[in-house]
């Protein structure tokens, strides 16, 4: 049997059937669904506003793009953010020609508070955190120092969804200005491809709304089942604006999904409490831990070993196939302007390996897998 680092698992008669339903009526963009589906994300998560996306790249991308106009930032203004992390979230940052300031992560893999005050400076206006893994990491110190030193802060929350704190979803905590939320195939809540944007400030999502079609002051779905008379087709062009919402399909999906998330992240804690008995014992292992872990979503679990890619590669010829999340952003030519200022980052991109972790493992299997990671680091 092949194991995957990451496979989804959809209930998919309950998709079907959701699906249908958009195929049947003929209604398969913008409203119907997606209305639904932000509705019931506020519902599960006590956000107030949320927009629904074709995906969490365009999120992150709207969120620095709002900041930046709403607040009069300047081409060259600096925002601080991780290196461990996909591109996407630093793409972010250089779409609206702002320069990404790379600040050193903790034993979490998060950003660490000291070194991100230490990269602050008159040009700095916002930063981004990244939920590794789902981890909530040092994410209240931040917010104090976004307070301090009147900063927004955009919580990258790709990993997130079911993440709480003490019953809490942290996107809403006070002092969090929009958080962004993947639902991507492989993602914790999986569609096809699709995210959420929920932004504190109600009017950066009326905002948002109009941007994510192409400037448009009234979407179709708005203007059919909202507008009397003769005009329906009557709307104005507010923005420069682009094609990012998502369709009622990729809704329906995570309708369904959302059903079972909390069901989901839970049996996700059981595997890494798994794998946590076993390479506990292990002193060549580190195990990226997790504060809060009772309530993380673990979207990926992680590990440290000194041979990372020897290990990948003995893995493999046994049918398992873990991966690496993230290469640090640095050592990519168009982020080399601070590399080997973020030294734990550096060092732990070159550790980390991200082990199977998903809905079709058995606790045999994490039991397998860890056995062999033991296996080959004892032997090295």
């Amino acid at each position: 049997m092949t194991i995957q680092v990451l496979k989804p698992k959809y209930h998919v008669e309950e998709c079907l059937e959701q699906i249908r339903e958009c195929l049947e009526i003929g209604w398969t963009g913008l409203g119907f669904k997606t209305v639904e589906f932000e509705d019931k994300w506020k519902e599960y998560t006590g956000h107030e506003q949320a927009h629904f996306l074709n995906s969490a790249t365009v999120g992150l991308h709207l969120a620095v793009e709002i900041l930046k106009k709403e607040n009069g930032w300047e081409n060259g203004d600096e925002v601080i953010t991780t290196p461990i992390t996909f591109v996407s979230t630093n793409h972010a940052i250089l779409y609206e020609k702002l320069v990404p300031r790379f600040a050193d992560v903790d034993e979490y893999l998060c950003l660490e508070p000291e070194d991100v005050k230490r990269k602050i400076n008159e040009k700095t206006r916002a930063i981004i955190f990244v939920g590794y893994g789902g981890r909530v990491g040092k994410l209240d110190e931040i917010i104090k120092i976004c307070k301090d030193h009147n900063l927004k802060l955009i919580l990258d929350a790709a990993h997130m969804s079911g993440t709480r704190v003490n019953g809490i979803m942290p996107g809403t905590w006070d002092g969090v200005d929009v958080t962004v939320y993947s639902f991507q195939a492989v993602k914790n809540l999986p569609t096809a491809d699709s995210g959420m944007i929920c932004f504190k400030d109600k009017h950066y999502d009326e905002v948002c709304r109009k941007l994510t079609w192409l400037g448009i002051n009234k979407d179709t779905y708005a203007r059919n089942s909202g507008t009397k008379g003769s005009y329906k087709w009557k709307y104005d062009v507010e923005y420069l604006g682009y094609k990012d919402h998502g369709n009622s399909i990729m809704a329906a999906i995570g309708l369904v999904e959302l059903q079972y998330l909390d069901e989901t992240n839970a049996y996700r804690r059981e595997l890494a409490k798994c794998y946590d008995g076993i390479f506990a014992k292990e002193p060549k292992i580190q195990v990226i831990g997790a504060p809060y872990a009772d309530e993380c979503s673990y979207h990926i679990y992680e590990i440290a070993v000194d041979n990372r890619d020897g290990l990948l590669e003995f893995l493999q010829k046994h049918d398992i196939y873990a991966g690496v999340h993230y290469r640090d952003n640095t050592e990519y030519e168009m982020y080399a302007y601070d590399h080997g200022k973020c030294p734990n980052a550096h060092v732990m991109s070159n550790k980390i390996l991200t082990v199977p972790l998903h809905m079709h493992l058995t606790k045999d299997d994490v039991e397998m897998i860890a056995n062999k990671v033991v296996e080959f680091v004892n032997a090295c």
